[in-house]
């Protein structure tokens, strides 16, 4: 077998050059934040994401080991995408889902990187690999790799990349060179991102509750988005980067060439237009978002979140199609048009809610339709 020092440097050099310029290694030992994690879950900051809450979750989490026995090191990677585009038009989209979806990028990659480990130390490797996908603590691995520190807004920040970068975890069943980790905590006195938070979802430095989060309610949240949270959502379709865009850590631009190229924005993307957004049709929804992060929301989650931006941005011009939207298949649809309508006004609305009103039998939608003309009394 190769001398472990060289094929640490190897592998990474290989990690590099399929588009992780962050990498490091770990071992695995449990991981120093799972205390953290379990005080989280019981508060409920995870909202309805039951997946991280369940036993064999909590108990694959508390140490890599429970997931692969053989596991004698991690390497943890990093792939940048693109800092927001600040100006793009109305109806706005997290940053890493203006392109193809990243699961389906990188995981060629991390296959990649285990077929180059296997192929130089001549035998099968156990190994698992996830991003954003497996039961593991991964910012705490990628602290402790030397990627960098767990800020308060509670994304990994690195010095060179901020935190506009995907994590990614190999589990391996060989030994490489550990690196030191990350000891210091740069963000200071720092409460950017707690204070530019529109929903205060940072109720603490490094404390996030999902139930608040914009990310979690327009993507996560499947059923109806509380009322008195939809005012502070904006025009926010799918995700946000407030917490990040704020940071000081995130103020420069990479250059193209750091960035893979599937992770580059599609024009479409940045350039949406909300009302021809509101009546897509679930063909039309699959076509558009195929490959893309923005088909987990589904259909229905997607326009439920555009009516709610539109009901923000407050524009009459906007009436004609959530009124439409009152006759989509989707109760969620029509009740989030309905309360669009509300916040706008007008005649017009104050019109296409009478006569939703006259034929809508969903008992939730009809509470939202009366709600909306209470308002608008």
């Amino acid at each position: 077998m190769q001398d472990l020092k060289e094929l640490t440097r190897k592998v990474k050099l290989e990690a590099n050059r399929l588009g992780f310029p962050l990498v490091g290694v770990t071992s695995p030992n449990p991981p120093e934040h799972i205390e953290f994690y379990r005080e989280w879950i019981s508060a409920g900051y995870h909202g309805t994401m039951e997946w991280m809450a369940s036993k064999r979750a909590l108990y694959r989490r508390a140490d890599p080991k429970n997931i692969l026995p053989e596991c004698e090191s991690i390497l943890v990677l990093g792939s940048p995408y693109p800092s927001p585009n600040l100006n793009r038009l109305d109806g706005k989209i997290a940053s890493y889902a203006s392109n193809q979806d990243y699961h389906e990028v990188l995981e060629q990659g991390l296959k990649n990187i285990v077929q180059f480990l296997e192929d130089s130390i001549g035998e099968p490797l156990p190994n698992r690999w996830y991003t954003d996908t497996g039961p593991i603590l991964e910012k705490d691995l990628a602290q402790r790799a030397g990627l960098g520190w767990i800020g308060k807004n509670t994304t990994l920040i690195n010095q060179k990349y901020g935190s506009y970068f995907f994590l990614a975890e190999i589990l391996l069943g060989i030994k490489l060179n550990p690196d030191p980790p990350f000891s210091s905590q740069l963000c200071g006195s720092c409460t950017s991102c707690l204070d530019a938070c529109p929903t205060n979802s940072l109720t603490a430095p490094y404390t996030l509750d999902a139930n608040l989060c914009i990310s979690y309610q327009t993507i996560e949240n499947r059923e109806v988005i509380p009322v008195d949270l939809r005012p502070l959502l904006g025009d926010w379709i799918f995700g946000c980067d407030i917490c990040q865009q704020v940071c000081p850590w995130n103020q420069h631009k990479l250059k193209e060439g750091e960035i893979l190229e599937e992770f580059l924005p599609r024009p479409e993307l940045t350039t949406l237009d909300l009302m021809k957004e509101q009546g897509l049709s679930q063909d039309a929804f699959s076509s558009k978002f195929k490959n893309s992060p923005i088909k987990r929301t589904k259909r229905k989650g997607y326009l439920r979140n555009i009516a709610i931006a539109l009901g923000n941005l407050k524009s009459t011009g906007s009436v004609p199609t959530l009124a439409q939207a009152l006759q989509d298949s989707e109760p969620l649809v029509r009740g989030h048009a309905a309360w669009a309508l509300g916040e706008i006004g007008g005649e017009k609305a104050q019109q296409a809610l009478l006569e939703a009103a006259a034929d809508e039998e969903n008992p939730q939608v009809k509470e939202e339709i009366l709600r909306a003309q209470s308002k608008l009394a």
